[in-house]
């Protein structure tokens, strides 16, 4: 039995989703025995395949690529402890350009040091592309990074946030 899925894909990230010579797309369809289907006009990827959670790899990582992270990254999403979630900042701000301009530069602080002090926290990636904020890496750590960026789109002070993920950090140390 056939499935498939389809992913859009920013027109500007599509040379970057094929990869030299086709080097990611190669890499992808093999990794996961499915076909993708990439039409570079309208960024629209067909993902398909006959296990459907191979396929569900595949959008992932198609989608990752898509939100701005280097395919090396996204290609963490192969490991199944690994997980992909994406934040739209539209939601927190509304339609306005102004906001959404300032909001995006206070989720990645000066020099990127906001965004870099989270994934530290959380052992996560993160990229903060277009009107979405996007992490990759363990469940624990993807709810953790999730839950400290709603709190800057809400408002919350970064030491706040950071005092919160050290705590949590600490609590997980003493779980292991």
């Amino acid at each position: 039995m056939k499935f498939n899925y389809a992913v859009k894909v920013p027109k500007d990230r599509i040379a970057i989703l094929v990869g030299t010579k086709g080097s990611i797309k190669n890499r992808i369809q093999k990794e996961l025995n499915v076909k993708l289907v990439i039409d570079s006009e309208e960024g629209d990827v067909d993902i398909e395949g006959e296990d459907s959670l191979n396929l569900l790899t595949a959008q992932n990582i198609v989608r990752a690529i898509g939100r701005g992270f280097n395919p090396e990254i996204a290609f963490d999403l192969l490991n199944e402890n690994n997980h992909f979630e994406s934040l739209d900042i539209e939601e927190y701000v509304g339609d306005s350009k102004s906001k959404l301009t300032r909001i995006r530069a206070r989720v990645i602080g000066e020099g990127g040091t906001a965004r870099k002090t989270i994934e530290d926290l959380t052992c996560t990636s993160v990229s903060v592309y277009g009107k979405t904020i996007s992490i990759i890496g363990d469940y624990e750590g993807v709810s953790l990074a999730r839950r400290a960026f709603e709190s800057l789109l809400n408002g919350s002070r970064h030491s706040t946030v950071y005092s919160m993920l050290e705590k949590q950090r600490k609590k997980l140390k003493m779980r292991l």
